[in-house]
């Protein structure tokens, strides 16, 4: 099996730091994908994770490398949450067609930046390869990228944690929760936060257009198979890091993308969950 010599081969060394990243990917994804479900949230996630494009294109219009880009594209996600999350203020109805704006502005951003870098260079026209953090290369993973995914899971748990009263009471019920007095505002905007920090640590194992299926399908497929918050949670990370694992299984055997083969891996347990879901309820129906 090629896993197995990937692993355990000599050239061990190349893999394991995408693997490790791949873990701690899955359980920040894992965490935050069953409040963008509650919230329904998803275009949310897609739209930070496209905003990527725009970051991409300033920083080719910087002259930053490929390599170095991540920083850049970081800022510019983490600016367009906080955007959305200042224009909806406390109506997070509004935070759909803000995002849908900040989406083509962001890539319209991008376009024009890559034009005018192409238009600065003297020699042979040519933009630097994205193709990294456009759809993801575990071989692009390396020691510091998997220490950093590990340490922005760890402070996206511990800032869920600390804040989960006030989060889960928003996330139910948002009117009730303002009219309690909890701080909408601020759940709304730590989620966005903590979404764009999850889109850009993601980037370079599944990249810039596959991300958000991280941080939708654990949290869609738990959903399915319990009604309790403390067993979706333990669902969500359970099939998550099962997905990731499975998709980088596939993607060693088969030779293919790793990002594309995680989310086809995530996809098809949630199908699973979803027929897990009908067949009990059928049968607590009969009951």
């Amino acid at each position: 099996m090629r896993t197995i010599d990937y692993l355990l081969g000599p050239d061990a060394s190349l893999f394991w730091p995408g693997v490790a990243a791949g873990v701690a990917i899955a359980l920040q994804g894992a965490i935050l994908s069953v409040f963008v479900v509650l919230k329904r949230m998803a275009f949310i996630g897609q739209g930070v994770s496209h905003a990527a494009f725009g970051g991409i294109g300033i920083a080719a219009l910087l002259g930053v490398s490929a390599g170095m880009a991540m920083p850049v594209v970081a800022a510019f996600c983490i600016l367009t949450a906080l955007g959305v999350a200042w224009g909806a203020g406390k109506r997070s109805s509004r935070a759909d067609e803000l995002i849908g704006l900040f989406l083509v502005g962001s890539m319209a951003l991008g376009a024009i930046a890559a034009t005018l870098h192409l238009r600065a260079q003297t020699g042979p026209r040519s933009l630097p390869s994205w193709d990294a953090i456009l759809f993801g290369s575990i071989l692009s993973v390396g020691p510091v990228d998997a220490a950093l995914a590990w340490a922005s899971a760890a402070a996206a748990a511990a800032a869920l944690f600390l804040a989960r009263r006030g989060l889960i009471f928003w996330s139910y019920d948002e009117p009730a929760a303002e009219a309690f007095g909890a701080r909408t505002r601020a759940a709304q905007t730590l989620l966005l936060i903590l979404l764009a920090v999850a889109v850009v640590t993601a980037m370079k194992l599944a990249g810039v257009v596959l991300a958000t299926a991280l941080l939708v399908a654990p949290g869609a497929s738990a959903l399915r198979l319990s009604d309790r918050l403390a067993g979706v949670f333990a669902w969500s990370v359970a099939l998550a890091v099962l997905g990731v694992g499975a998709g980088l299984a596939a993607s060693f055997e088969l030779d293919l993308p790793p990002g594309a083969c995680v989310v086809g891996a995530l996809i098809a347990i949630y199908a699973a969950c979803c027929a897990i879901g009908r067949i009990a309820g059928r049968g607590v129906r009969r009951a």
